[in-house]
Formats: structure tokens, C-alpha cells, sequence
């Protein structure tokens, strides 16, 4: 179930799109579903900003059970596939650590950030579902969705500031041979074991590694690799 468990978690990793289901407090359990924008840490856990008045977050605060649906925004929802995240949601404690990197993310989140009744919650799997499309329906064990052990939550700032100063025309480079997208503005805001995001002239592309990583050598010859790909068709 390894390679279904990278499956799904590529596939949420590219549609960060979520709905919410909590135990309603106000409706005596009923099932109650909110729109939810997340992202999904180093560990490979959804995080939300969320607010103390919201409805989701008295539910979260009486019972933490819950679910999060990750699916793209498509025409044919049945058939583009979605994964359903089930586990149990907790407030962070603090929110700088996790600021900076939800922020270049989710960066219209910035008003609700400094907020006082905003805070993080992160959603502990316990069990996922994955429906790739018609016929393609699995259970995939927490263990298989999760992401292998890394540093990466220490080294990515260093290896954005890197990127985002000194190669910036490999950045372009990416965006038009993964995507056929010809940008002029461009930064990476992310890099996780399977990939790294891009957001050029303000659209966010997903870029998936060969093979998950591990460190900042491991990422920088997949950059290289990629790179010389790009030159290649050049």
C-alpha cells in the first residue's frame, strides 16, 4: 500500500481545498461541514487557521473527532478523485512557528492571522481514504500516507532563500517545461519529501519529485536533475 499512500498524499498535496466535517455541538452530533483551506505540515498533517467564533471550532473544541475531504475544483467531481482525511483535530499551542510557512501558502490568511481568536489546528490521521477515480477506492493506513522521516521543516527556509536569490531563472525554467507556463514573477514558497510549490505571476504550481527526499542534499540533486531535464528540451 506504499505507493497508493504517495498517491494520496501527491493528490492532497495539489488540491489544498478542503471541507470540514465536525460533530455539530449546537445540533446535538450532527454531522457539520465547512469550507476549509489548509496545508499539510513536514509530517504530512492538514493544518487550519481557524477562529474561536467559528461554528467548526466550538464543534472541534467538544469533540475533536473529524474529517477533511481534500478534491480539486472540477467539473466531474465524481470522477477527478478526492481523499478523506479521519482523525482527531487539536489547537497548536502557538502559531509563529507555523506563521511563516501557512502564511506563503495561504497568503490571504494574513488579516486572520494576527487576530487573537485565530488559531492553528492540526488534524491527527487516523485514517484515509482514497478514491483516485471510478473504480479506484482504498483504505490506505495512516503509516502509508505519511511522509518518511525528515529535516525538512528546519532546512526549507534556507533552501527557499537560496532558490528564491540566486536561481530564479530555474524556477521559470520549472514552470515551463513541468507546466507550459511562461512567468516572469516567480518564488518558491514550499518544499516538502515530495515536491515543492511555485508561485509564479501569483498562480501556485505543484511540482511532484521522481522519489520522496529526505534533506536539503537530497533535495538539491532533484533540483539539479530537474534542471537539466529543462535544458535538455530546451
Amino acid at each position: 500500500m506504499h505507493d497508493l499512500g504517495l498517491e494520496a498524499r501527491q493528490f492532497v498535496r495539489a488540491h489544498p481545498n478542503g471541507v470540514l466535517s465536525t460533530l455539530s455541538k449546537r445540533l446535538g452530533g450532527f454531522p457539520f461541514g465547512s469550507i476549509a483551506p489548509f496545508m499539510l505540515d513536514h509530517a504530512g498533517r492538514p493544518v487550519i487557521l481557524i477562529s474561536t467564533l467559528a461554528e467548526h471550532t466550538k464543534n472541534l473544541d467538544a469533540d475533536p473527532r473529524c474529517s477533511l475531504i481534500a478534491h480539486p475544483c472540477a467539473q466531474d467531481a465524481q470522477a477527478a478523485g478526492r481523499v478523506t482525511l479521519v482523525g482527531h483535530a487539536s489547537r497548536l499551542a502557538e502559531k509563529d512557528a507555523m506563521g511563516p510557512r501557512y502564511l506563503r501558502y495561504l497568503p490571504e490568511a494574513e488579516g486572520y492571522f494576527g487576530m487573537h481568536d485565530f488559531f492553528f489546528y492540526r488534524l491527527e490521521i487516523e485514517a484515509v481514504r482514497f478514491i483516485g477515480g471510478f473504480g479506484k477506492i482504498h483504505w490506505i493506513a495512516p503509516a502509508d500516507f505519511a511522509p518518511p522521516a525528515n529535516d525538512l521543516d528546519a532546512s526549507e527556509p534556507g533552501i527557499l532563500a537560496h532558490m528564491n536569490a540566486d536561481h530564479v531563472d530555474n524556477l521559470r525554467a520549472y514552470c515551463a517545461h513541468v507546466h507550459g507556463v511562461q512567468a516572469q514573477e516567480v518564488a518558491m514558497i514550499g518544499v516538502d519529501t515530495d515536491g515543492f510549490d511555485v508561485r509564479a505571476d501569483g498562480r501556485l504550481l505543484r511540482f511532484a519529485f521522481t522519489q520522496p527526499v529526505r534533506n536539503a542534499g537530497e533535495v538539491r540533486q532533484a533540483l539539479v536533475d530537474l534542471a537539466h531535464q529543462c535544458r535538455q528540451q530546451a
